[in-house]
């Protein structure tokens, strides 16, 4: 590792430490030529497969338009930052461990409901009336119902 001071090639591991869940490894690192500290972090390089549109076309996962489209759901709710990022993370984890190479929107959208409904129904409904492109009351009050009646439901 390189020196972001001097630029001199020897530098020494003072001290590592997990970090975002055992995702990161934080590693606090010493210059033994000008004795300048810095942090570096190093994470595992994993593929996130990309994803099927409808149309049929090819896109590589956009972990920022996921994060948005959860956030817009999520407006205004009693949901924390750390929920969300544990979702997002959740759903990426779910992408890589399916061990393909591509996979269909549709799943996404799907797993994304299926955390925003453990996080907050009413930005699950609120999320599920955009991505199914629900047309009528009668469809918000069957996913509603369909909510309701289902084990998870919290009261």
């Amino acid at each position: 590792m390189h020196c972001p001071f001097c630029s001199e090639e020897d530098t020494k591991v003072i001290d590592s430490r997990l970090v975002a869940d055992g995702d990161q490894v934080r590693r606090r690192r010493e210059c033994q030529s000008c004795r300048e500290r810095f942090t570096t972090y190093e994470v595992a390089e994993l593929l996130l497969p990309r994803i099927i549109k409808q149309d049929g076309s090819r896109e590589p996962f956009n972990e920022e338009k996921m994060r948005s489209g959860i956030l817009r759901a999520l407006e205004k709710r009693p949901v924390s930052m750390e929920q969300i990022e544990s979702a997002v993370t959740q759903i990426k984890h779910y992408l890589q461990a399916t061990g393909e190479r591509e996979v269909p929107a549709m799943r996404v959208g799907e797993k994304v409901m299926e955390e925003l409904q453990k996080l907050d129904e009413v930005a699950y409904i609120r999320f599920a009336s955009v991505y199914r492109r629900f047309q009528d009351l009668n469809e918000f009050r069957k996913e509603i119902e369909r909510l309701e009646s289902s084990p998870e439901h919290k009261e």
